[in-house]
C-alpha cells in the first residue's frame, strides 16, 4: 500500500534544523511515531508531497527550505500589546509574562494563536506571531513505519483518534494529545 490521500500514515523520523548536520529539534521513534490522516492538510504540503506513494519501509530523507516551511520571519509579525492585555483578574502574572515565554492567545477574529514574549516595556508586550520555525530550512529523515486504510470515523473528523501532529498545533488532535 502507498502513501496517499485518506491514508493513515505512522512515520519515525528526525527534523534538524539547516540541513543533514544541523541541530536535532524532534524526533519520533517507531514505538511513538507520527501518526497522521494524509491529505487533510495538517502538514505541511511540501512534507506530505515529499512522502506521497512510499510504502511501509520506505526511508526518507529531504530538505525543506524556508520558503516550503514555515516562510521567513517578518516584521509583521512582532506585534506590541498594551501590558493590560495580559491582565488576569486585575493583575498581571508575573510568572507567564517573562521574555521567551510562549502565551496562547486569540486574536479579534476569535483565532487561537501562539505568540513569543519578545520584550516587555514599562506599558507594552512586544509579542512575536512567527511561527518558532520561520526562517528556517528543516531536513527530515526517517522511515515510513505503517500505513493503513482511514475508519469511517477518522474520515468523517478529518484526523486520526489519538494521534497528534508533530507540532501539537494542528488543530486535529484528538483527547489522548499530551
Amino acid at each position: 500500500m502507498q502513501i496517499s490521500d485518506n491514508k493513515v500514515v505512522s512515520l519515525s523520523y528526525e527534523l534538524r534544523l539547516d540541513g543533514k548536520e544541523g541541530e536535532i529539534i524532534e524526533v519520533k521513534n517507531p514505538q511513538q511515531p507520527l501518526i497522521f490522516l494524509y491529505g487533510t492538510g495538517a502538514l505541511l504540503p511540501a512534507f506530505e508531497q515529499n512522502i506521497r506513494h512510499l510504502q511501509k519501509g520506505d526511508e526518507f530523507a529531504f530538505l525543506l527550505k524556508c520558503d516550503e516551511a514555515y516562510g521567513p520571519a517578518t516584521e509583521e509579525a512582532l506585534i506590541e500589546l498594551p501590558v493590560s492585555a495580559f491582565l488576569v483578574d486585575g493583575e498581571i502574572d508575573h510568572d507567564l509574562l517573562v521574555e521567551g515565554n510562549a502565551i496562547p492567545m486569540v486574536d479579534s477574529k476569535g483565532n487561537q494563536l501562539s505568540g513569543i514574549v519578545a520584550e516587555i516595556k514599562k506599558d507594552t508586550v512586544m509579542m512575536d506571531f512567527n511561527h518558532p520555525l520561520a526562517g528556517d530550512d528543516l531536513y527530515f529523515s526517517g522511515a515510513v513505519t505503517d500505513i493503513r486504510e482511514a475508519t469511517a470515523e477518522e474520515l468523517e473528523r478529518g484526523s486520526v483518534a489519538g494521534a497528534c501532529c508533530s507540532s501539537g498545533d494542528c488543530g486535529s488532535c484528538s483527547d489522548n494529545c499530551s
